[in-house]
């Protein structure tokens, strides 16, 4: 069974419609599919009419900007409701600071000698409720200023970088606490991808799991080997799930093929059961928690 829980369509920064990803993965044999866009449910509708059309199980669910003491956190939450009216209005202020930090890192990006105008940069959004960092990264491209989104970010728009401009996002542990309000099963997203040990250190995550952590997404392309051991030891220390996925954004991201990580059926039908249990269902064959 490949069960793949973070996935990305052009509903925020992915490249496939909501449909076309759904599509492609019945075409390379995925069982379970999450699609996890940033701070938007916008995409599901459709992926789910996908989902009964190929015979493909789809998990619902986000992927939240959230902050720890400034540094970006990704944090996914699966299921739950999406009409929650406290976690629908945080998810629009996350996404109007995405929108407001657009004029300010175009004029970094001219500064630097590389003009782009914002319909240039809207050229790129699609089906997205609002503009991010990876659609000015693909307005860069098509100018032939950079060679791909992953050069864009690593020379100039990560989090430090000479064209980064801070916004707003969601504190982590309120997050958390949202989208467990909400009925959501909480994952942290590829918590030391990129050299970021240090923003989310091994003392934290006792703190997280009281908050409402569910698990942690060991599993992930840009962790290697020892962090993936060292995670998993915090996760059983932490009583943690623990996930892997592809992070997959179509054509947005090199070597993040679908199923190249995958969640482990046991885990996932554990995501389920605690769905369940929050919804208020007794999941078939399932002990009370």
């Amino acid at each position: 069974m490949i069960i793949d829980l973070h996935t990305h369509s052009s509903v925020s920064d992915g490249t496939d419609r909501p449909a076309e990803l759904v599509a492609k993965a019945a075409r390379e044999g995925i069982d379970v599919i999450a699609l996890t866009d940033h701070d938007t449910f916008d995409g599901l509708a459709e992926a789910g009419r996908a989902a009964v059309e190929h015979g493909v199980e789809l998990l619902g669910g986000l992927e939240m900007s959230t902050q720890r003491r400034g540094h970006s956190v990704h944090l996914l939450g699966y299921g739950g409701r999406q009409d929650d009216p406290a976690l629908v209005a945080e998810l629009a202020r996350v996404r109007a600071g995405r929108e407001d930090r657009l004029t300010p890192v175009l004029a970094r990006l001219a500064a630097l000698g590389m003009t782009l105008s914002e319909e240039q940069v809207r050229h790129h959004v699609g089906a997205s409720p609002s503009v991010g960092r990876p659609h000015v990264a693909d307005a860069m491209v098509a100018a032939g200023y950079v060679a791909d989104r992953t050069e864009a970010f690593d020379r100039f728009l990560a989090d430090g970088g000479p064209a980064h401009v801070p916004r707003y996002a969601t504190d982590l542990v309120d997050g958390l606490r949202l989208l467990r309000a909400a009925g959501a099963v909480t994952v942290v997203a590829h918590p030391w991808g990129r050299g970021k040990e240090w923003q989310l250190p091994e003392e934290v995550w006792p703190a997280l799991a009281a908050a409402g952590l569910d698990g942690v997404e060991v599993d992930h392309f840009d962790h290697g080997p020892d962090q993936r051991r060292r995670l998993r030891a915090i996760a059983a220390d932490n009583d943690l799930l623990v996930t892997g996925s592809s992070d997959h954004h179509g054509m947005g991201k090199v070597d993040h093929e679908l199923g190249r990580e995958r969640t482990d059926p046991e885990v996932y039908a554990e995501i389920r059961r605690r769905l369940d249990e929050r919804a208020g269902r007794a999941a078939p064959g399932s002990p009370g928690r």
